[in-house]
């Protein structure tokens, strides 16, 4: 399915070349790719001068930073500092095939997808690459619950909300069709009571729906950086591998605190000043993880903390890297005796229990057990095919911290999320968890289960199990915080009303903002992805707007 320029825009401009290329992994086909426009103002941060001004200076070309550039440069000059590189000539950034090997093939300082480990010992991961999370994720796409907009503290106009999603979907999301995995997934989400089933909507809908996807049917990903094409090319410059280290803040003569630009360093170690002209701003959509952590280096945040560790304070703002949050996921694997596609999150049965109950299907590497007198290491890597039926809690209540582990903007910080510390998580995922149970005594999973030699059928488990008695409380607790981990939609650390205003500006410090998932209190419907895209082209275009109007 190909993706229209931006028709609703003006400025319509861009370079097609299609190229083949051949994947590595089993199972991979070849693609035409078209060559992203982004290609022409991306370059190595080294070639940036020692010190440029621009009207907006973003730091972070993630899910919301893309979206925020192309709608800013229609009508001002923009930089984007990325700390990775580009998702083209990726094949697996590009293509669904690729998204399990991106997550597993990682290293600290260059792999698109940076993985960490929470203190609450979940491993994790986060983007590193132009499209941020985007670019490594499994492309569901669904827009927010109506409760989001009234929680989230953030200033809305519903007109524009819906301008900025259909924006989006115009350009990355397209409808996949369900085959024999997740179609089956559908029906036993409906025999265990999921209803009604709604079809293919865009929209958050209590019940069984199919969503959008950012994979198209060719399985090409369309990230968040495909947004750029619809930028004003002359208008935008990305720093690739550039790591902002400091957000440089001035004091007027009435104390008056303000941005006035960032420094970053290149991969040779140089150091760049991009400073703001009058009237622009710095904006950070560096994530959940990135914007905390990049406030504290820049002396944003506890005084008492930043001094221990030797931070000049520019500002006392004691809430940034509190209320972190992570929605857990839990969930069972399976081994079916019957071929099965390989697929993400299509299909989403939304209840009304505080839970969201989602599927997948790929192929890992079967793995020998090491030192086995048993089993000989095969000549050939083995593949099993496994399908996974996962619950994901809405909120969460529960919160945590995120603090530095090193004044290197490189090195991941300390993230503590608290899973299930507020016993009304614990209880959603007790209810997740038993909606799943309900699913697989479905008939529609029938074929997903081996013959024994008895004559009875049963699943084959890879990892744990659902207790046998799903009715038991305690068991089901037990479960939960055992098989406990994530979706990858964590957030927080600089929430609207205590870091930033309902305009996301940073409380305390003018022309700096932030636009990203730190700001949230609760993630946005089934998967944030949608939100986050949405939220970059709404706040561009409320700037374009404000800055527009006759002083």
């Amino acid at each position: 399915m190909s993706k229209p320029s931006c028709l609703f825009l003006p400025w319509r401009w861009f370079l097609i070349t299609f190229v083949f290329f051949f994947a590595f992994l089993t199972s991979f086909t070849v693609h035409s790719q078209t060559v992203p426009n982004y290609l022409l103002f991306s370059m190595n941060a080294t070639e940036f001068p020692p010190d440029a001004s621009y009207d907006y200076v973003i730091v972070g070309g993630g899910t919301a930073g893309c979206p925020l550039v192309a709608t800013l440069s229609q009508n001002f000059t923009v930089l984007l500092i990325e700390r990775g590189g580009v998702p083209y000539g990726n094949p697996n950034l590009m293509n669904l095939e690729g998204f399990l090997p991106t997550l597993m093939q990682v290293d600290e300082f260059d792999s698109p997808a940076q993985s960490f480990t929470s203190e609450d010992g979940v491993p994790n991961a986060r983007g590193r690459v132009l499209g941020g999370s985007s670019a490594i994720n499994a492309g569901f796409y669904s827009r927010a619950d109506h409760e989001f907009y009234e929680q989230s503290g953030i200033s809305w106009d519903m007109r524009l909300v819906n301008m900025s999603y259909e924006w989006v979907e115009r350009m990355v999301v397209s409808r996949l069709e369900l085959r024999n995995w997740q179609s089956a997934f559908r029906d036993s989400l409906l025999e265990a009571g999921i209803g009604p089933y709604n079809g293919f909507t865009l929209d958050h809908v209590v019940g069984t729906k199919i969503g959008g996807s950012t994979f198209d049917g060719s399985g090409r990903r369309h990230s968040a950086a495909d947004l750029l094409s619809c930028g004003k090319t002359s208008n935008m410059r990305v720093a690739l591998y550039a790591n902002a280290e400091r957000i440089l803040i001035s004091a007027s003569d009435n104390s008056e605190l303000s941005a006035t630009g960032v420094v970053f360093r290149d991969d040779q170690g140089n150091y760049h000043r991009a400073l703001v002209k009058g009237g622009g701003e710095v904006i950070l959509t560096a994530g959940a993880i990135g914007t905390p952590q990049l406030m504290l280096l820049s002396g944003i945040g506890s005084r008492p903390y930043l001094s221990s560790w030797g931070i000049p304070v520019s500002l006392h703002s004691p809430h940034v890297g509190q209320f972190m949050y992570d929605n857990s996921r839990n969930g069972i694997s399976i081994v079916p005796p019957v071929p099965i596609e390989h697929s993400l999150i299509q299909v989403v049965g939304i209840t009304g229990s505080g839970t969201y109950i989602e599927a997948a299907s790929n192929v890992i590497p079967f793995i020998t057990p090491a030192h086995s007198i048993f089993l000989r290491a095969p000549s050939m890597p083995l593949y099993l095919a496994v399908a996974t039926i996962m619950e994901k809690i809405s909120g969460p209540s529960s919160s945590g911290t995120l603090v530095l582990a090193s004044t290197d903007v490189r090195v991941n910080p300390i993230v503590r999320f608290n899973y299930f510390s507020d016993p009304s998580d614990l209880q959603k995922c007790v209810n997740g968890v038993r909606t799943i149970g309900a699913m697989l005594s479905s008939r529609s999973l029938e074929d997903f289960r081996f013959r024994q030699w008895s004559g009875e059928r049963e699943f084959r488990f890879v990892g744990p199990s659902l207790p046998r008695d799903l009715s038991d409380d305690a068991l089901m607790a037990d479960y939960c915080r055992r098989s406990v981990s994530t979706l990858w939609h964590y957030h927080g650390g600089c929430l609207v009303g205590k870091v930033v205003d309902a305009d996301l500006r940073v409380l305390g410090i003018n022309a700096l903002r932030v636009v990203d998932g730190s700001v949230l209190t609760v993630s946005p419907g089934t998967n944030p992805q949608a939100t986050l895209m949405m939220l970059g082209r709404y706040m561009g275009a409320k700037l374009v707007n404000e800055r527009s109007r006759p002083k």
